[in-house]
């Protein structure tokens, strides 16, 4: 909740009851200005129509904003800006009224008195105020407490210029009190004073220029709102103000300001300001820029053209030529402020392949803020497999963008709307469609990169395990076995000429021993290639392996036939693979099926391709167990494939290896 807390009761209804006094004040002024048969022209040059409409929205707004954020000031000096216009607009009216009857002089110059001092509060103190502490109703900073006390304590100096200036509220109206006889001989201080309000707002910009620099996405929305009011006001009065001067009902703008705050602070996702701002700002700009044109063409009509055919004529048709080639390229440059580069895609895809060209890692960090700060968006991330990769900003909003590589989903890139948009626009679709091709190679670069790094850790792991367990049957095994032959062979050699019995015995002992310990070299040996490989080769080895199959657990026999003809020389690893899930394969044939004939066949051309086919029948889907998942691993470990399961014309297991493994 920006600047404020919990609203209570207590404070909403003061914030209530005081915008209530202000409207109230004002349906005053205007019945006031009924009953005293006021045309709209005397109520305009009064002054009641532009304080009332002031009196109203200060007051209505602020009361929103005290309303939903009542520990903001800002709320509360609206309230009272308010209530200053429409006390002036009520004290207008009612003056002639008593004036008309005949009222007691002394009240009648009471309520101009009142009415003189109430509205330029509103502009010297509590209007400047609002705008420094906006939005958050607190400073920018420490130091500019000092500009705050400036403003509080030179206030009365407009108040006092204002009320007690000579001349009254309406003809032949009486004089108001604490009007000063040498008001023109002090004709330099109310200059100070007028310069003082410039640098007051002057202050009271800089402070909100210096907050949109520095503040959020949020902070910048709603710094927004108040600059598209601004805008409109200038494009409002600027005009009259260059080419005939300043009309009253030209203040009827600056209700806008109020407007604009109370929607920033309460409601500042209400629509997509930027949107608003980029076309406020190109016709402002347009429209000073028409102005300028305009008065210089009429100066140069005056000594040349205006006598001959006519001023207003041509110097229309001389700006509309000006205009017309301007006003897209106008409009270009405040998009572009607004929305960064989305309507130059190839740039944004430039800034992205530089980032991508940093590494795949960093550069996909570098992208997200990329696209943020190039499309102006208030978040930008890439998720893939459930994580997030990256992410820029603040997350509000988000829609996703599919990244696709090779037809198959990658990841997603994650965009943060603009406040006020429900959906991204076409334009920002197009260029982060385009983005998303990069983008979608980097992920899936990415995602290869993660994958390589586990399987390294994982043969790394399973080769401290493979070494973990040869040292353990080592040390638990073959050593102490060693060890005895050791002990066995210095016994006996030092009882063969004391006790040669003894020693013949201990011999055989020593004999046994040596051949626990061959045979358990022969088991480590094994485990880590099967010696049949090189004895007799990988058809040798699988040929012999299915000769020891042709029999079932039942007695029934199990016809195995090996098919690999023109195989070529394997890879030391690739052939181990093949002979584990072959035989792996034929042995869960003559364990689990019923079946009386298996093919294993072997074909070699892109790919190692090992099959294994029986004609068992079929008994449903295969549930997977320890072998199956060995042979899966297996075929994993040198990016194979495997697939096995039931077949309408018996078991199938099917594994296929790339060549190119080493």
């Amino acid at each position: 909740m920006t600047g404020g807390s919990e609203p209570t009761p207590r404070r909403r209804a003061l914030a209530a009851g005081l915008g209530g006094l202000a409207v109230l004040e004002v349906l005053a002024g205007v019945v006031l200005a009924f009953a005293t048969n006021w045309s709209f022209a005397t109520a305009l040059d009064s002054f009641l129509v532009t304080n009332g409409l002031m009196g109203l929205t200060f007051a209505i707004c602020g009361a929103v904003i005290a309303w939903h954020r009542p520990a903001n000031p800002i709320g509360w000096l609206f309230i009272a800006d308010g209530i200053g216009h429409a006390t002036t607009a009520a004290g207008a009216p009612l003056s002639q009224l008593l004036h008309d009857n005949a009222a007691p002089l002394g009240v009648q110059r009471l309520i101009a008195t009142i009415s003189n001092w109430s509205w330029p509060w509103s502009i010297a103190l509590f209007l400047p105020l609002a705008l420094l502490l906006f939005p958050n109703g607190r400073l920018l900073s420490p130091r500019w407490r000092p500009v705050a006390i400036g403003i509080v304590v030179t206030a009365p100096f407009f108040a006092v210029e204002m009320g007690t200036g000579p001349g009254a509220l309406f003809e032949d109206g009486p004089a108001a009190y604490l009007q000063l006889p040498s008001y023109d001989a002090l004709q330099p201080l109310w200059t100070a004073t007028e310069i003082r309000g410039l640098i007051v707002y002057a202050l009271a910009i800089a402070s909100l220029v210096i907050r949109y620099r520095h503040a959020t996405e949020t902070g910048r929305h709603q710094l927004l709102w108040l600059l598209l009011a601004t805008v409109v006001m200038i494009l409002f009065m600027a005009p009259w103000a260059l080419v005939t001067g300043t009309p009253i009902f030209v203040l009827l703008a600056i209700p806008l300001i109020p407007v604009a705050v109370a929607v920033a602070i309460v409601r500042h996702q209400l629509l997509d300001i930027r949107l608003v701002v980029s076309r406020a700002l190109t016709w402002a700009m347009l429209s000073i820029l028409a102005v300028g044109a305009y008065a210089a063409l009429v100066a140069v009509t005056d000594s040349f053209i205006s006598t001959r055919f006519g001023r207003s004529a041509v110097v229309t048709v001389l700006i509309a030529l000006l205009i017309a080639p301007v006003l897209p390229r106008l409009q270009r440059l405040v998009d572009r402020a607004m929305y960064g580069d989305r309507r130059d895609p190839a740039r944004v895809a430039s800034l992205v392949g530089e980032e991508l060209s940093s590494g795949v890692a960093g550069g996909i960090l570098g992208v997200v803020e990329a696209v943020r700060s190039a499309l102006r968006l208030p978040y930008v991330a890439v998720a893939a497999d459930g994580l997030l990769l990256a992410s820029a900003g603040v997350a509000g909003t988000v829609v996703p963008v599919e990244l696709s590589y090779g037809g198959t989903t990658v990841g997603s890139l994650l965009v943060g709307l603009r406040s006020g948009e429900s959906e991204l626009s076409q334009t920002d679709r197009n260029v982060l469609t385009l983005v998303a091709v990069p983008l979608a190679v980097a992920v899936h670069a990415t995602r290869l990169s993660s994958e390589l790094q586990a399987s390294r850790e994982r043969l790394v792991a399973a080769r401290e395990e493979e070494r973990r367990r040869l040292r353990r049957d080592l040390h638990d095994g073959l050593g102490p076995t060693l060890t005895g032959v050791a002990f066995t062979a210095d016994a006996a050699a030092n009882l063969v000429s004391v006790d040669a019995a003894r020693a013949s015995e201990l011999l055989g002992t020593l004999r046994r021993d040596t051949r626990a310990a061959i045979a358990d070299v022969r088991r480590l040996v094994d485990d880590l290639r099967p010696p049949a490989l090189d004895e007799l080769g990988l058809v040798g080895a699988l040929q012999q392996r299915a000769d020891q199959l042709s029999w079932r657990a039942d007695g029934a026999s199990v016809s195995v036939q090996v098919s690999a003809d023109g195989l070529p020389a394997l890879p030391a690893a690739l052939e181990v693979a093949a002979y584990r899930i072959a035989t792996e394969a034929l042995t869960n044939v003559v364990r689990h099926s019923r079946a009386t004939n298996a093919v294993l066949t072997l074909r070699c051309g892109s790919e190692l391709e090992v099959l294994v086919t029986d004609d068992g029948p079929p008994n449903g889907a295969w549930r997977p167990g320890v072998g199956l998942q060995a042979m899966r691993e297996r075929a994993a470990e040198l990016g194979g494939e495997f697939e096995a399961g039931p077949s309408p014309t018996g078991g199938r297991v099917h594994a296929t290896f790339p060549m190119a493994t080493p």
